[in-house]
């Protein structure tokens, strides 16, 4: 699989995934002790995880944009630099509001990722093979997430979490010099790609989906996109999905070191289970959403029926967590729950990749992770008020799960091919 230069492309995808996911849960697994170094109280420690996605939920669809604009190689090349930098930036912050500010501009560094890396296998893959395509590209996430317990719980104990953030934040250059010597826009850009593989692809992006050709045709504008309900219906369940994963990623480990009382260490080891069936999720989600289609012959169906079952899952395994008195079955019970989001997780883009022109890939994915990333700006902050005010994590478990539950209903309910009649193309052109 590997000599083949697509899936040389989605490795170092999946390896830049892995630092991202790790710069992000550093900050989770350090946040009770500079939490207590800045003396923050919880609704301040929500503010400053929710600031995050301030700038990443923006950057989202900037970075979507500029990838169609410019190229996606440029813009990951931009997006690692600039968050590496901001990462390692957070040992210096001295309170609540040079955290407040680093953390923003550090959420707009990560924001380009998703989309643009939608874009890239967009052009890089057949049909066929874009839900495998981005699952293994995504699986490096939740797989960063696991390392970043032990190597930051170890980093944190020895140097200081300070010098832990610089510490991780170097990883990202090392992988930006990667990426500048091995990546390329579009297989015909690719010098030593075989004449066999770039033929494959070509054809395969010819494969027809669920609408009428002219999604592969003709770029629309972005306001006919916007206002259709399976757009509006995926972002909603993306919203679910991230409202789940903030939660996890922001309050979870400070829910094992203070309801459950584990230890730095213990903390540090135990969440990586959770992760790591993430991993397996993510991996394992695209696989099958394409293995569905090739029995279906359905792409649209075969996403929905892997969203709307593994989404609901996953909520209701997130809800039963607030429930339980011991840290193994919190474990036990978010890591269950992790395993099905991130089964879920390709699903969105794949989507995405059935009713969008590919021209307009890059804008339209960036808007519905925007949208979808309003649920890290929201969720944590509410989950903070919520831990202040009643001294428990129970409400704030039930909520999110509720969430999730809904984005799979609208999903159900809404998602459908999109019409795209010539003479529809024609009147929204006039519009414009």
């Amino acid at each position: 699989m590997l000599k083949s230069k697509r899936w040389s492309i989605v490795f170092l995808l999946s390896l830049g995934g892995a630092i991202n996911y790790m710069d992000r849960s550093a900050f989770a697994i350090a946040a009770p002790m500079f939490a207590n170094d800045l003396q923050l109280t919880p609704g301040e420690l929500g503010i400053i995880f929710s600031s995050f996605s301030i700038g990443y939920a923006l950057f989202n669809f900037v970075g979507g944009y500029a990838s169609d604009r410019f190229g996606p190689k440029m813009v990951f090349a931009v997006s690692m630099a600039f968050w590496s930098f901001f990462c390692g930036l957070i040992g210096v912050a001295v309170g609540f509001t040079s955290m407040l500010i680093i953390r923003v501009l550090f959420g707009a560094g990560e924001g380009p990722f998703a989309s643009t890396l939608n874009k890239i296998v967009s052009n890089w893959f057949p049909r066929r093979e874009v839900a495998s395509a981005i699952g293994v590209a995504t699986a490096g996430n939740p797989l960063g997430g696991a390392l970043a317990g032990p190597i930051m719980g170890s980093l944190v104990l020895i140097i200081g979490w300070r010098m832990a953030f610089v510490a991780i934040a170097c990883l990202g250059i090392v992988w930006l010099l990667f990426w500048i010597k091995i990546a390329k826009d579009k297989p015909e850009e690719h010098k030593t790609i075989s004449r066999e593989e770039l033929a494959l692809i070509q054809e395969g992006q010819q494969e027809q989906s669920d609408n009428n050709q002219e999604t592969e045709k003709v770029s629309m504008p972005l306001s006919f996109y916007i206002k259709q309900p399976t757009i509006l219906a995926t972002a909603f369940a993306f919203f679910g999905l991230n409202y789940i994963l903030f939660f996890f990623l922001s309050w979870f480990p400070s829910y094992l070191s203070n309801s459950q009382h584990l230890s730095l260490k213990d903390m540090s080891i135990v969440s990586v289970i959770p992760w790591l069936l993430g991993s397996v999720g993510m991996a394992a989600g695209g696989f099958l959403c394409d293995y569905v289609l090739r029995k279906t012959g359905r792409p649209l169906f075969s996403r929905k029926i892997v969203l709307v079952t593994c989404l609901g899952a996953s909520a209701i395994f997130v809800m039963c967590v607030g429930n339980v008195s011991s840290a193994a079955g919190a474990v036990s019970l978010m890591a269950c729950g992790i395993f099905f989001l991130y089964l879920s997780a390709t699903t969105y883009w794949a989507i995405l990749q059935d009713t969008v022109a590919r021209q307009n890939m890059g804008a339209v994915g960036g808007m519905v992770h925007a949208t979808a990333n309003i649920a890290g700006i929201l969720g944590p902050i509410v989950t903070g008020y919520i831990i202040q005010w009643t001294g428990a994590y129970n409400a704030a478990f039930f909520i999110a799960g509720g969430i999730a539950v809904l984005g799979a209903l609208a999903v159900a309910v809404f998602v459908k091919p999109i019409p795209m009649q010539r003479e529809n193309i024609a009147d929204v052109i006039r519009q414009e």
